[in-house]
């Protein structure tokens, strides 16, 4: 499979495992536009990839994802139309993640905020850092969790736990994390890449047709919900990015300065 006209992901191989790396370090892999536009295209050009039978995703430097780029936030919040892309493509990233009959391990590296949250829950196999933390602050910047966030966490820790955190979009560690059965597997920073490495190898030596029939299994539950239900959030999500609290944040993060929310 050819990636090369990708810009900000890179690609790797180790055997018959392919790592996917978001790969804009300087900006903590947060996702502008045109990431956007990959991610909603590269789980299912992984999966036709015909040298590679389980995969990897993390994230470039320091961070795994930070999230939207504040930027772009901006061209949206100026022109609410541009929204509307990125709800067709939102949709594209979660189904393509959930369609992925692959395994599809998240190598958590570092700090994981809003979609990039998403990205990582949505991953089969979360294996954290612990230097890293998750949380998705989406209500923070005044916008609906709508890319995956309000119908993965109750399913992964809860209502009661999901509603806190989705509610006041507190970050948490990956100590924590794991502890409430967000997240699989915390290791030391150092030992982050060993283990992650020999948890691929050992399913790409598996009985691989046997792994990734059990994945589709696994995931029919939660591809159902999220036909029944993502299309709401996404629609609720377009309706933020049109509010004054909204646009008080994005102009407040650009200012660096706590946002002053007024309920409109």
């Amino acid at each position: 499979m050819n990636f090369e006209d990708y810009q900000c992901i890179r690609f790797s191989r180790q055997g018959r495992v392919l790592t996917l790396s978001l790969n804009r370090p300087a900006q903590r892999n947060a996702v502008n536009e045109r990431l956007h536009h990959e991610l909603s295209q590269v789980f299912t050009d992984a999966q036709r990839d015909p040298d590679s039978d389980i995969l990897v995703l993390t994230g470039e430097g320091a961070a795994f994802c930070a999230g939207g780029d504040i930027d772009w936030m901006q061209r949206a919040v100026d022109d609410p139309t541009e929204f509307e892309k990125t709800a067709r493509e939102a949709k594209d990233i979660v189904f393509s993640q959930l369609d992925l009959e692959k395994p599809l391990l998240c190598k958590l590296n570092g700090h994981a905020t809003g979609l990039g949250a998403s990205l990582a829950l949505l991953c089969d196999i979360i294996v954290a850092a612990d230097t890293a933390r998750i949380g998705d602050p989406h209500v923070s910047v005044g916008l609906v969790a709508g890319d995956g966030g309000a119908i993965l966490w109750p399913q992964l820790v809860g209502y009661a736990k999901a509603r806190k955190f989705l509610f006041t979009g507190e970050l948490m560690s990956a100590t924590e994390a794991e502890r409430i059965g967000l997240i699989t597997e915390v290791v030391t920073a150092q030992a982050l890449d060993d283990t992650v490495a020999q948890l691929a190898g050992r399913l790409a030596q598996g009985a691989t047709k046997a792994i990734r029939w059990t994945k589709i299994t696994t995931n029919l539950p939660l591809k159902q919900l999220f036909h029944s239900y993502f299309d709401a959030g996404v629609a609720y999500e377009c309706l933020s990015n049109r509010t004054a609290d909204h646009a008080e944040a994005v102009q407040a993060f650009s200012e660096k300065r706590k946002p002053v929310f007024t309920g409109q």
